[in-house]
């Protein structure tokens, strides 16, 4: 085998598919940690459902008496799925105002929610050297999809801003993960300020590693040209984005 035979290594994919609504009927709903609610769906609609991404989105179709038709769009990760067996979970981060929120703490069992997509996926080669996930609460089903499913033994630290420590989660991971939890609560800097003084006490990592960040958008922003300016890490091994705007009414509620 020459060198150009080898397969290429880190290599980071998207994929695109046709997108359908589906309408789903909540089956259980349980609060994990005192601001996050995970809502449990089923249907037959699920049997072909795909989402190959940790990250992946999909549109939740949202009651919304305050808008022109009655109605809005939000983008959600997909925190589980089982096709086979036509199941969905959604964790829904509950804040004071926001449709979202406030279908989310009204839902019960035998509820109706339609969806959509999702239309792509980013897939990420899971032999990178290791793995930094740094995000907010709006990230946290994302980061913990991607904990999950990591190989047994890579390191992957998670760093993760919330109002308050008992908003921390478990996952249950073969990787070799470390977690820190930055706690709002008491604090006077914003977002970015906040991830970016914790970041300020992790040594990087020797060896190839794949960085993915999710938080309000100029936080995600300012944590990016940190780990690129700073760290000097490629930014083709990086994905970063805004989940949401401060004081706008965001895709991620």
């Amino acid at each position: 085998m020459t060198n150009d035979d080898r397969p290429q290594r880190h290599q980071i994919n998207r994929m695109r598919r046709e997108t359908r609504r589906r309408l789903l009927t909540v089956t259980n709903v349980e609060r994990i940690t005192p601001h996050m609610q995970r809502i449990h769906f089923a249907s037959p609609d699920l049997h072909d459902f795909d989402s190959a991404g940790p990250d992946d989105h999909i549109k939740l179709f949202l009651p919304a008496p305050n808008e022109p038709d009655g109605s809005c769009r939000r983008d959600y990760t997909p925190r589980r799925f089982d096709g086979a067996a036509g199941t969905l979970t959604i964790d829904f981060a509950l804040h004071q105002a926001g449709p979202a929120t406030a279908w989310a703490l009204g839902a019960k069992p035998g509820d109706r929610l339609e969806i959509g997509g999702p239309r792509g996926s980013t897939l990420v080669a899971d032999d990178f050297d290791w793995y930094l996930l740094i995000g907010d609460e709006t990230a946290l089903p994302a980061i913990g999809r991607r904990v999950e499913t990591l190989r047994p033994g890579v390191p992957v630290t998670t760093l993760v801003l919330v109002d308050s420590l008992a908003e921390r989660q478990s996952f249950e991971t073969r990787a070799d993960w470390a977690s820190h939890w930055v706690a709002r609560a008491g604090q006077e800097l914003d977002d970015g300020a906040l991830l970016a003084k914790a970041l300020a006490n992790l040594t990087p990592r020797t060896g190839d590693g794949y960085i993915w960040i999710a938080a309000e958008a100029q936080a995600a922003r300012s944590i990016r040209a940190l780990v690129t300016e700073t760290w000097g890490h490629p930014p083709g091994w990086l994905k970063s984005s805004g989940y949401w705007v401060q004081g706008e009414p965001g895709a991620h509620e």
